[in-house]
């Protein structure tokens, strides 16, 4: 039997949406926005269910906001409005034809019971809650609408994770015996929904948290499977766990360093000394890191997903490449040009887009160099960072950020607080040049171009000429060419060398 409860949606933007729909057609807001007010949460995506006449009711509702409209799926009868308003974030309106002969069937057909509650539009004081997910949610508790709800769509395994982090609920052990019994389903679901979970998990609260949730459901190994491969590879000191938890301790202190770098940062998440220390050093570059975050290489997906992905992943090449020298020691040789290899190959079975593929695939082929940079005794010359910049390009922010993460992981409480000012000191002098001086040393205007080269020099057209370039620009950034004349100069010893 349907229970109701009385609330009042106060949104202002609720408001506007009444007005924009028919008053004489049932029309329901289900899901999450209602969760969400519950919650007193801010919402942007709205989910509507009707009768009868979808599309020309979302027709209807984007003239009456001059939105979007595109129709989602024909077959299934779904609708999307989106409204970009000039100072306010995008909301995302769906319309959906009702499933089943009344409401209260189309709810109970849903995922979870705080998921499962509607109102109607024009009489928004009663909730209506068939499976009393108002209770659960106050109660803190995650359950499926129905035994049959992760044989029925898979992908609700990810989603029941990422939710119960998300709204800090927890999943009683019926609902875990019920996940449990449908995680070999996985493999059926496409793709492009498991890839879409997984980074709205990477996005959310506590990423490492959910992903250790998944894997303790058994759900992982269907999801990510080389992670298995990283169980029980021990790693020679200063690490101080093996390849697996050190990837999870990885990503942790890699969200941990976002947040305390973050424009709206908590500062009691800096209470920590090596987390002091980075906001410290780091945190003048707040509001650039806020802009380099908020790029996209996919709109569905963000740059900051995309690095906690790689500190997942940022070792994944160790298994392959674990060898005992002689003296007994333990090493990984070339296991970043491994793993670089192994997550494109995950992220291409992910149908992620080829700038991130890009992206991950130099993230973690090129993780170590800021350490190796830091381990050389000295802060990194203008010629490294130039090397550094070539090589990574906007990357190169990311491996820093990770780089960080990844000493604070190895090392743990452990941490020599001399080696991480200098670690901290090498990051901030390569994202000082990136952010401070990126045309003097990293991308410094041409001196000469290749016409000069043959001109000047009478050298033919060819790859030389693109090296003596590189050459004469690494020079130029190193600060030691400064002039035409210089680079004339310079170009004339070198090919006296090199010819």
């Amino acid at each position: 039997m349907t229970q109701t409860s009385t609330f009042q949606f106060t949104s202002e933007l609720f408001d506007l949406i009444r007005s924009a729909l028919p008053e004489n057609q049932p029309i329901y807001l289900v899901g999450g926005a209602v969760r969400d007010a519950l919650l007193g949460k801010p919402t942007h995506d709205f989910d509507f269910i009707v009768p009868e006449d979808v599309f020309a009711t979302g027709r209807r509702f984007a003239n009456a906001l001059n939105a979007a409209y595109y129709p989602l799926d024909e077959v299934r009868e779904t609708v999307r409005i989106v409204l970009i308003s000039p100072d306010g974030p995008r909301q995302v309106f769906d319309f959906a034809t009702q499933r089943g002969p009344n409401l209260e069937e189309d709810l109970r057909s849903r995922d979870f019971t705080i998921n499962a509650m509607a109102l109607a539009v024009h009489d928004p004081q009663n909730i209506i809650d068939p499976l009393g997910g108002a209770k659960d949610l106050k109660d803190g508790l995650l359950r499926p609408c129905s035994e049959t709800a992760f044989l029925d769509d898979p992908v609700r395994i990810i989603r029941a994770v990422r939710q119960a982090v998300s709204f800090k609920l927890y999943i009683p052990p019926e609902t875990k015996q019920l996940i449990t019994r449908s995680v070999n389903q996985l493999p059926d679901i496409s793709p492009e929904r498991i890839r879409d979970e997984l980074f709205r998990i990477f996005d959310g609260p506590q990423p490492a948290a959910a992903l250790r949730s998944l894997d303790k459901l058994g759900a992982l190994k269907y999801l990510l499977p080389e992670l298995d491969q990283l169980k029980d590879v021990p790693q020679p000191p200063p690490h101080i766990s093996d390849a697996w938890s050190h990837s999870w301790d990885c990503i942790r202190k890699l969200d941990d360093i976002l947040k305390v770098l973050a424009s709206d940062h908590d500062p009691e998440a800096a209470a920590n000394w090596a987390l002091g220390m980075v906001s410290i050093r780091l945190g003048r570059y707040r509001e650039q890191l806020d802009a380099h975050l908020s790029k996209k290489l996919n709109p569905g997906r963000s740059i900051r997903s995309i690095m906690l992905f790689a500190a997942l992943y940022h070792d994944i090449g160790k298994p392959k490449t674990r060898q005992i020298t002689d003296n007994g020691r333990i090493q990984f040789l070339k296991h970043e040009q491994i793993g670089a290899d192994m997550i494109r190959d995950r992220a291409l079975k992910l149908r992620l887009s080829n700038h991130e593929i890009d992206r991950l695939s130099s993230i973690l082929r090129h993780h170590m160099r800021p350490l190796l940079l830091t381990q050389t005794g000295a802060l990194p010359s203008r010629r490294a960072v130039y090397r550094f910049f070539r090589d990574c390009r906007a990357s190169g922010v990311d491996i820093c950020l990770l780089s960080l993460a990844d000493v604070m992981a190895t090392y743990g409480p452990t941490l020599p607080k001399d080696m991480w000012i200098s670690h901290l000191d090498t990051v901030r002098v390569l994202l000082e040049a990136w952010w401070e001086r990126k045309e003097s040393d990293i991308a410094p205007p041409a001196l000469i171009n290749g016409n000069d080269l043959i001109e000047t020099f009478g050298v033919e057209p060819g790859p030389f000429i693109g090296y003596l370039l590189e050459a004469i620009r690494e020079s130029q950034a190193a600060g030691e060419l400064i002039s035409r004349d210089d680079a004339l100069q310079f170009a004339h010893a070198w090919l006296n060398e090199n010819r």
